[in-house]
């Protein structure tokens, strides 16, 4: 018997091969956008802050930017076949992601999944002008634009016990809140220092054999309050 009851997967550099988000401003952006995740690294500011600058930057359409993103970063060859899997083991599975959004469903659409359930931001096209919304952030914390403790703590209370499959930095918050987390590029030195206990993976192969070999969890690590937490 597997023991998770339900499974959070990040977008961008995990299902999808690519950061998608990363990959539109170096071809859409102003090449100046890394400056604002230099910001972040340091502390001086959330990932929320630093995506409303850098997707301001964007000066695709959107229709020349969802076909540029479908062309240059499709899922993992692996998700599908996982995805598969965990519908035939009933394992809920949900997309998580705090990048610009609006490209998740035409890339979905083009590998076949797009029924999954995605929790995101919202970019708006709107008369020349781009805003990112956040309709998944925290009522209170401004730290980012999608919530992922939030969506750990409440996929937690429904499905408990829980995995996160993640790469990088907007994956450290929905980890602390997840009984096992698979972790792989920035986000296993992220859980290294935060003290989460992890599973480093290539593909969702790996994840799934591990999923199916293991016998316990080491739980969630759980704090208090979000380490990410920035007051509005």
């Amino acid at each position: 018997m597997l023991p998770i009851g339900a499974i959070l997967v990040d977008f961008d550099g995990t299902a999808c091969t690519a950061d998608v988000s990363e990959t539109l401003l170096e071809a859409f952006g102003d090449p100046d956008w890394p400056l604002f995740d230099e910001r972040v690294g340091r502390g001086e500011m959330g990932l929320r802050e630093a995506a409303k600058h850098q997707s301001a930057m964007l000066k695709g359409t959107r229709g020349e930017m969802e076909s540029y993103a479908v062309e240059h970063c499709p899922v993992d060859p692996t998700f599908p076949s996982f995805v598969a899997w965990a519908e035939a083991c009933g394992l809920p599975l949900t997309l998580v992601s705090d990048g610009f959004a609006f490209y998740i469903r035409p890339i979905l659409e083009a590998a076949g999944l797009a029924h999954l359930d995605v929790v995101t931001n919202e970019l708006v096209f709107e008369e020349g002008r781009l805003s990112l919304l956040h309709p998944n952030g925290h009522p209170e914390c401004v730290g980012c634009g999608t919530c992922k403790m939030l969506v750990a703590l409440r996929t937690r209370d429904r499905h408990a016990p829980i995995a996160f499959v993640g790469e990088g930095q907007s994956d450290r918050y929905g980890a602390l809140y997840s009984d096992i987390v698979f972790a792989k590029d920035a986000l296993v030195e992220i859980c290294r220092r935060d003290g989460v206990p992890y599973l480093p993976y290539d593909d969702f192969e790996d994840v799934r054999r591990s999923l199916e070999e293991m016998d316990g969890l080491p739980g969630a690590v759980a704090p208090e309050r979000c380490p990410g937490w920035i007051d509005a």
